[in-house]
Order: C-alpha cells, then structure tokens, then sequence
C-alpha cells in the first residue's frame, strides 16, 4: 500500500514538475503573465506530491529515505524546489521559475532513472547523524541551485542590458520580465551565503560521524575531496564578495561554476569514482 502511494506520488510530481517547466519556458519566452501562474500552482503542487512521496517512502523504508542515489537525487530536487519558493516568494518575481524549475525536472528526471529498490542500512549508515548529514546537504545544494538559476537569469539580462537601443526597445520575453541586476546580484549572494552555511554544517556533521564510523574525521574520500572543492570555490566567491566588492557578472559566473562543483561532487563522483560514499 506504501509502495504504491510513494510510487503515484512521485509520478505525479515528476509530472507536475515537467507541466510548470513548460509553463516557464512559455512565460519566459512570450512574457505573458497569465502563463506564469499555472507554472506557480503547479510547481507548487509538484512540491506537496513530491514531500508526501519522500515521506511514504521513509515510513515504508522504516528509516530516513536518504541514503542512496534515488533518494538523495529526489530530496536534491525537492530542496531546489523549497528554497526556490521561499525566494519566489520573498522577491514576488516568477522569471526565477524560468531559469529554476528546469532544473528541478531535471534533477527529479535523474532520480528516476535510479533503482528505487529499498534496501536495510549498511552499519556505517545506521547513526542518528544521518539525518543531520545529509539534511544539512539537501538545503545547502538547494540553495546553490537557486544562486545558479538566479545567476543565470542575471547573465541574460546583462547580455539585453548591453545589447543596441533598438534591440532593447524590441525585446520581449525572459528578458523584459527579468527585475534590475542589483535585485538579482542580492538574491545570488543570499542564496550563496545560506548555502555555504548549511555546506559547512554538513562538512562538520559529516566528519564527527566519519570519526564515529571509521575512526577518522577525515579520509579523502574522492566525495569528501570535492565537497571541501566546492566549500573552497564558494569561500572565494563569499571572500571576494565580501573583501573585494565582487559583484555582477564576475559573481554569476562564479555561481555557474560553483553548482557545476555541486552536481560533479553529487552525480559525477557517484557515477566516476568510488570510496567510502558510493552508495547506490
């Protein structure tokens, strides 16, 4: 019975989350506003399905459903969507959709394609960290993927910002509806500055667990090697913010490059590499 709510539910927010991108990509290239709010509303519910699935899912698993591919990929997409709706809803601006909700899809899409087979804890797992580690994880790589869609919708408008007047009169679309680029500087060093402090968080808990685990805080582990990369890069972006007055688009760049670390540390070392974090 838990099975196959977990699993009509999970359909249903792969669903729903494919309808709101096309919803986005439709406002973001006609800038219509009556295209907007079904990308909101279903978005939206794609987010209610989408917690009642991972919830169905730990109740049947009869743990925390965070410790493999599927269900670390489907929490992934499911913090992008939480903190984007969090920001959407604190700036009141739906182009963000635009440049988001894809990603979501397609981080929910890559989940579906893992091996939704449950299976009993491995003994290194079995700790109440668990749910600290990889909670700390979820909301710092969903507020990474946030700097990024942010970061990107800064790049288009810088390019229509530079663009000739005629072309500026004549634009339409994403870029018209895109707010100032001060607005959308803010929101990437907010969004940066919440990641990196869960990001942090989730290198602490990660390393009193390994100690606790392995009787070590610290192994190098090629995941571990590429979560303390990607804590460096957003270091540097918040230490060049911060002390060097970084901004624009030497900061969106830097947000691209930052999530590009993110998904590697994530998707690339899962599928390339292995070591004490390749659970699948």
């Amino acid at each position: 019975m838990l099975d196959s709510i977990e699993r009509i539910t999970f359909t249903a927010t792969l669903i729903l989350y494919f309808l709101g991108t096309v919803s986005y990509l439709i406002y973001g290239s006609t800038g219509k506003e009556k295209t907007a709010r079904p990308g909101r509303l279903v978005t939206t519910a794609g987010v209610c399905f989408h917690l009642v699935s991972i919830i169905t899912r730990g109740i049947h698993a009869g743990r925390l459903p965070l410790t493999n591919q599927f269900e670390f990929a489907t929490s992934f997409a499911c913090g992008i969507a939480i903190v984007f709706l969090i920001f959407t809803r604190i700036y009141h601006f739906d182009i963000l959709g635009t440049f988001i909700v894809p990603v979501i899809f397609l981080v929910i899409g890559y989940a579906a394609m893992q091996s939704r087979d449950i299976h009993a804890l491995m003994p290194a797992l079995q700790s109440g960290w668990l749910g600290f580690h990889v909670s700390t994880a979820i909301i710092a790589y969903g507020a990474f993927g946030v700097a990024f869609g942010v970061a990107g919708a800064y790049l288009v408008k810088d390019r229509k910002d530079g663009a000739s007047d005629a072309s500026r009169t004549t634009a339409s679309g994403a870029a018209s509806r895109i707010p100032d680029k001060e607005v959308l500087d803010n929101i990437i060093y907010r969004a940066v500055a919440l990641g990196f402090l869960f990001l942090t968080l989730c290198m602490i808990t990660g390393a009193v667990w390994a100690n606790r685990a392995w009787g070590s805080y610290w192994s190098w582990d090629p995941k571990e090697t590429w979560s303390l990369i990607t804590w460096f890069v957003y270091a540097i972006f918040l230490h060049l913010r911060l002390n060097k007055g970084m901004n624009g688009r030497k900061a969106a760049i830097f947000a691209l490059i930052g999530f590009i670390c993110v998904i590697f540390t994530y998707v690339g070392v899962n599928t390339l590499m292995s070591g004490l974090h390749s659970y699948k």
